[in-house]
């Protein structure tokens, strides 16, 4: 599994209604893309959900680097940089995944990104955030990942409600975003778990 996302940051005015119209109009596209396990089309607006910014920042969970090569080489990704301008795309190696029991389409996605400290074991570091998913009713999808050139952490949870606020001990302060679509094509053949 390895794990995508691109932030696109928007002006503070922008019509955040452009990019929900563009996911409307577009997001099916990848309902059945393959080697894709899935993509949450994501977005900050400014305002909105304690949000300072605009931003349209989709990620993903591919389940083979064929299909994320596709993506990436071909007429999507292509059709995004000539609107938006090509951005940096954040890439990590996924380490594990949790299904949560909630079946409804997401609603929203907290992220959370942290250095692992040269005096931390990366793998302890990988198997205590591992055993940190969360275990809730409205937990969609969870995933651990790490980009080991920046020795940076990530965990993504995908919730069908609001998800836990920032008191929650199931779910710390995190960026957090609406999900406007849920594209899972090959999401039950991502396997559940540790991933080595």
């Amino acid at each position: 599994m390895h794990a995508m996302q691109y932030e696109i940051s928007l002006p503070a005015d922008y019509d955040m209604g452009i990019i929900r119209r563009r996911v409307a109009d577009k997001g099916h596209l990848l309902d059945d893309f393959p080697g894709l396990g899935l993509k949450a089309f994501l977005v900050r607006e400014r305002g909105r959900a304690g949000s300072p910014v605009n931003e349209y920042a989709p990620f993903y969970l591919w389940r083979t680097p064929e299909g994320m090569n596709s993506f990436l080489w071909g007429p999507g990704f292509r059709g995004l940089s000539a609107d938006f301008g090509r951005p940096a795309v954040r890439h990590w190696l996924g380490t594990g995944l949790r299904r949560g029991p909630a079946r409804d389409t997401p609603v929203t996605a907290v992220r959370h990104l942290e250095r692992i400290p040269e005096s931390t074991d990366p793998a302890e570091a990988v198997e205590a955030a591992l055993a940190a998913l969360p275990d809730h009713p409205d937990l969609h999808t969870a995933a651990v990942a790490v980009d080991p050139g920046r020795w940076e952490l990530l965990r993504i949870a995908l919730w069908s409600g609001p998800g836990p606020r920032a008191e929650s001990d199931i779910e710390p302060t995190g960026t957090r975003y609406e999900v406007l679509h849920l594209a899972d094509p090959e999401l039950d053949r991502l396997p559940a778990g540790r991933h080595w």
